[in-house]
Formats: C-alpha cells, structure tokens, sequence
C-alpha cells in the first residue's frame, strides 16, 4: 500500500477532519464551560446573573441620561440588546486568548487547530442559551407576547456567531504571533460597549451619522433582535442590516483565512 502525497491534498482533508474531530469540539467546549464556573458558589447561574447586572446598570443609565420612555419597557428594550452583545464579547474574548490558554495540547497533538477557538465560540453560545431565560421571565414579568417575527432570531443569532467566529479567528492567530493583541482586545470590546446601540437606540443617532454608524455591524445584528424580540416595534434599517450582513461575510472569509495561513507555522511561534 502506498501513501500518495500530492500538492493541495492536506487543505481539502483539513476540512474533513474538522467533522473527523467533532468530538474534541464538544469536549473542549465543555471543558471551558466546567472550568469557568468551577468552585464559584452559585456556579452556572453566574451566566444570568451578568447580563441582569449589566441590563440593571444601562436601564439607570437610560433613566439618568433623560430618555423618553417609550410604549416598550426600558428593561426590555435594553436586555434585547444585552444579550447578542454580552455572547459577542464573551466568545471575540474567549476565542482570541483561546490558542494561548491550549498551548500544551497544540504543541503536541495533531488536529485541525479551528477547533480551538470553535469551541471558545460553543462555550459563549451555550452560555447565551441559558440567559435566554432570564429573557423570558422578564417578559413573563412585563406581560409581553413575541409574534411571528420571533422566528428570525436564529437568523440574528447566527449573524452574531459569525461574526464573532470571524474576528475570533482573525485575532486568535494574532494573538498567537504578536502578544500585543492579549491587551488590544479587551480594549476594542470596552470601546465596542459604548458605541454600540445597547443602552440607546440607533434611531438617536443624527441621520447624517447614521451610515458611518451602520459600519460597526453590531448595530445591525442588536437592531434585529431587538426587532425579532420586540414585535417589529423598534424599527430595522435595511441599510443597516445589509451593512451588518456583508461585514460579518467578509469577516468570516478573513478570520479563516488568515487563521489558516497561520496554522502551518503555529507551533513554532506559540
């Protein structure tokens, strides 16, 4: 039996091995999961307990701020907007630091390094599950109803997902190269907090502004939850969706290919 090597054979099994390797996904996944909660007191429902905190503080700050309340409850309209943003941050976060937190099982173990920071993103999204709970006990509390445009969440759900793959990848690999990036990250997610439209609305954005706003693609992906959530209530931009939609595209299409670019001298400069 002879193994044949030809040019472009290892890219095209890379992406079987990914589906060969599902299993490490999952139990990476889980690991990270255990582990962040590990010896805390209250454990998992640490993961209700932030986004109430953080829905808590921007409803003061909305109230502070003099906005006009509107027919919709301010906790709502400021937890629809919570939760894309908290899985965001958690999963850019988690899945930027994820290649230097597995550096012992990098070096010596084969597998398609992806995994890696996919399973930092699986841990975000598994924690985004479970405060889409404390979502439905406030609008049990306010009385609110969804309608049919609930069906679209998904949709927004995996606009976020991509998204934060994408850029998740892109600096994963930087991370892995420049040490920088350990301290650049945080910072874009605290300046993203502020410029994204969680405690406001876009529509309290100047229209002169408002294209240049769009740019920043969470604007697009909270608009549309917010949308899906809360009945068609507050208003969807198309702009702003299509903005949202191409951003997160070219995102993805960057992040793997750059991750993959870094891939095959990984070992050597982790």
């Amino acid at each position: 039996m002879y193994l044949v090597i030809e040019p472009g054979v290892a890219s095209a099994n890379y992406w079987r091995d990914l589906w060969r390797y599902r299993e490490l996904l999952y139990f990476l996944a889980w690991r990270d999961l255990a582990v962040r909660y590990k010896q805390t007191v209250i454990g998992i429902a640490w993961a209700v307990i932030r986004p109430a905190l953080t829905m808590v503080v921007f409803v003061l700050f909305r109230r502070l701020a003099g906005f006009e309340p509107g027919e919709l409850p301010d906790v709502l309209v400021v937890l629809a907007a919570v939760l894309p943003w908290q899985f965001f941050s958690n999963a850019l976060l988690d899945s930027s630091n994820s290649l230097i937190n597995n550096t012992n099982l990098i070096s010596k173990v084969y597998f398609p390094r992806l995994i890696v920071p996919a399973a930092a993103v699986g841990t975000a999204l598994a924690d985004f599950l479970i405060t889409m709970v404390l979502l439905g006990l406030v609008m049990a509390w306010e009385g609110f109803v969804p309608d049919w445009r609930l069906a679209f969440l998904p949709l927004f759900l995996l606009m976020t997902l991509g998204l934060a793959m994408g850029l998740g990848l892109l600096l994963a690999a930087l991370n892995a190269e420049y040490r920088d990036f350990r301290y650049v990250v945080p910072f874009i997610v605290q300046v993203g907090l502020f410029i994204s439209p969680i405690a406001f609305l876009s529509t309290n954005m100047p229209s002169p502004w408002r294209p240049l706003y769009f740019l920043n693609p969470l604007v697009g992906i909270i608009d549309g939850f917010r949308w899906s959530i809360l009945r068609g209530q507050l208003p969807l931009d198309p702009a702003s969706l299509a903005t949202a939609t191409v951003i997160t595209l070219l995102s993805l299409l960057l992040g793997v290919w750059y991750f993959r670019r870094t891939e095959r001298r990984l070992a050597d400069v982790i």
